[in-house]
């Protein structure tokens, strides 16, 4: 399926998607917080680039919201266009 923008257009429609600080990133952050583990974000030297990187524990943490794992709870959203494409991709 041909896309139905324009390069330029389609560009500036993906720089828009939000890749930190998304609302699960800034609910588990502020979790963590107040349990009083200490993180930093977005190392980018570590493989996969994970979201939160947890030292004092060894451990990482990636954040992939419901539409990644599509596991039908009421925040997943089908896309509205390419439905059939989305719904194999995240079975």
């Amino acid at each position: 399926m041909a896309d139905v923008h324009d390069k330029a257009t389609r560009s500036k429609n993906m720089r828009a998607i939000a890749t930190r600080d998304t609302a699960i990133e800034k609910r588990l952050a502020s979790l963590l917080t107040s349990q009083g583990i200490t993180f930093h974000t977005q190392d980018a030297t570590l493989p996969g680039k994970p979201d939160f990187v947890v030292n004092d524990y060894d451990c990482v943490i990636f954040t992939h919201g419901c539409f990644w794992h599509h596991h039908h709870c009421y925040l997943f959203n089908v896309p509205a266009t390419r439905t059939a494409f989305w719904l194999e991709k995240n079975r």
